[in-house]
């Protein structure tokens, strides 16, 4: 999907650069305006991507809608086609953002960008493959789960293993908002570094200890990496759940407003003639 209109961008670079006066004059004029034939035709993508988005809100709410996919997968395709449509809109306005256009592409970009915090907010609450949170003991079963499986795998103590992952995780406590973003931030640092630590060990062990094979460290560094993330999820569940659910509070809003100007931007286009189509 960015594919396209990046390769619409470079194709018009040369119309892109100049001023609006000299645009009309210019042979892409036709095709690339808000109203061209490829200008429209991505802000109708676009449009159709926008509101595409509103069916992850319905999927999350109602159950019945589970034939539809799993809410992890949804989210992916959320999160995808909300990165891909300020693209889409900056071809169609031809990269020109002045006026009421400028207002709805900058709330639209603040939903884009929000919602990269959100997707790392969420991928940071543990949860079962269909979207549902886990509660304490359940990872705490899958965490000893992991841990056997990853002695099987390595050859090693489980509970020499146990110690190793959990001092990656240094106790702390995080308050407010900026305070918990860090402490998240920290702990991803960690848990890569601890990673590295464990395919230098793992690779080359101490005499008398057998090294692993290719297929058996990939293995148990998919496991250590899901037991290290399943630990630091379960000591930040209490304030990553707070700051999820002050992020949904500020994010709906800002969506509302950007889906407000995008219909009546479309309304006002259509009402006026600007299309190719009418």
């Amino acid at each position: 999907m960015a594919l396209a209109p990046l390769a619409v961008t470079l194709f018009g670079m040369p119309y892109y650069a100049l001023g609006p006066a000299e645009r009309v004059r210019h042979a892409l004029h036709p095709w690339l305006k808000p109203s061209g034939y490829l200008g429209q035709a991505t802000g109708l993508v676009g449009l159709a991507l926008f509101l595409f988005l509103w069916l992850y809100p319905l999927r999350k709410k109602f159950r019945w809608l589970a034939w539809t996919g799993a809410v992890g997968s949804w989210l992916r395709v959320h999160t995808a086609a909300g990165l891909v449509i300020p693209l889409l809109v900056a071809v169609h306005a031809g990269w020109r953002f002045t006026g009421l256009i400028g207002l709805g592409y900058g709330a639209m970009l603040t939903v884009a960008l929000s919602g990269i915090v959100g997707r790392y907010l969420y991928v940071h609450i543990p949860r079962t493959l269909d979207g549902a949170e886990l509660s304490r003991d359940e990872v705490a079963e899958q965490r000893r789960t992991l841990v056997k499986r990853l002695a099987l795998t390595t050859g090693r103590d489980p509970a020499a293993i146990e110690r190793g992952l959990m001092a990656a995780l240094t106790p702390t406590r995080a308050s407010g908002v900026a305070g918990v973003l860090r402490r998240m931030l920290l702990d991803d640092f960690a848990r890569w570094r601890t990673l590295r630590r464990l395919r230098r060990e793992w690779t080359r062990p101490p005499a008398g200890i057998r090294s692993l094979d290719r297929r058996s460290l990939d293995e148990a560094l998919d496991l250590a990496r899901r037991e290290l993330a399943l630990a630091q999820q379960v000591r930040m569940l209490d304030a990553g759940r707070r700051v999820f659910g002050y992020w949904h509070v500020a994010h709906r809003p800002v969506a509302i407003t950007a889906l407000l100007a995008v219909l009546v931007h479309v309304a006002v286009a259509v009402v006026t003639g600007m299309t190719w189509f009418h």
